[in-house]
């Protein structure tokens, strides 16, 4: 299963989390071809390796984006797929954040802003023990708007922590706003730089560009990078594609159908072109 074949699969299991109680379809699909690719190809760490205490590390600090992330590791392995059938339910810790019940949770999240620092924490550790491992860290483009997500890059930054990698799934929104109506982001690149990072900006479901810009890291020694990922919302979802309001949804049967029925651009089914509405 090639990577674009395995982020269909994935989407597939995020529309259907998108029933019962619902999910963060938007953020999840957008940030899908990102996790599929550290997990792919970046990432030192499998089911067998999992405790290793050599092993890298991904932190979802954009925790309600946990659905492309269970999707991931149950397609990969790391838990059955039926499992996915029970998000939501009390029996179980598949739920809207992430939990380290979880196989492959690295950490818990929730409260935005919260993971990088965790993440700098972990990296300066493994400087100090002078191992080889490297962490990932996921953040949401309107997560940093938090003052402790530039703290933290002060921080890896003074640490010289060239370990530590995050990844800013820049879909645009905040919610239901476009972050630059609300509090502007941009020029984001250069502030990771003023801020003593080493950044590359690519289109994030591209996966030659992802790649190119995880092919050779820290992109300078004694540096901690940041890959600035433009996503789209919902996206494989042409008719929720962008839509500000598209945040957290909540889906019928009749609409996980008709969803997986655009994602496979099954045209011929007789789609409405009317987005679907949010609960």
């Amino acid at each position: 299963m090639n990577q674009q074949q395995l982020a269909l699969k994935v989407r597939e299991h995020v529309i259907r989390m998108a029933g019962g109680g619902g999910c963060f379809l938007g953020a999840s699909l957008s940030c899908t071809d990102l996790i599929v690719h550290l997990y792919t190809s970046v990432l030192r760490v499998t089911p067998a390796t999992k405790d290793d205490p050599n092993r890298d590390y991904l932190m979802l600090s954009k925790g309600h984006d946990v659905p492309a992330l269970y999707g991931t590791l149950a397609e990969l392995g790391w838990f059955p797929t039926s499992r996915l059938a029970r998000h939501l339910d009390p029996d179980d810790t598949l739920y809207w954040h992430p939990n380290r019940n979880v196989p492959g949770v690295e950490f818990h999240s929730g409260s935005l802003g919260h993971l990088l620092s965790v993440a700098a924490g972990v990296a300066y550790d493994m400087k100090r023990a002078g191992t080889n491992n490297r962490v990932f860290v996921i953040l949401g483009d309107g997560e940093c708007d938090e003052g402790s997500v530039w703290e933290a890059c002060l921080v890896a930054a003074a640490k010289k922590l060239d370990n530590l990698v995050a990844i800013v799934d820049r879909n645009h929104f905040q919610a239901n706003l476009a972050t630059e109506e609300l509090i502007p982001l941009e020029p984001m690149g250069p502030k990771f730089e003023a801020f003593g990072w080493r950044q590359a900006r690519v289109n994030g479901h591209d996966y030659t560009q992802l790649a190119k810009a995880f092919e050779k890291l820290p992109y300078e020694t004694g540096k901690p990078t940041v890959v600035i990922a433009d996503t789209v919302r919902n996206k494989g979802l042409p008719s929720l594609e962008g839509k500000a309001e598209r945040w957290f949804v909540k889906l019928t049967p009749a609409e996980i159908e008709q969803c997986l029925a655009e994602l496979h651009g099954a045209a011929s089914a007789g789609l409405t072109s009317e987005p679907l509405v949010v609960r």
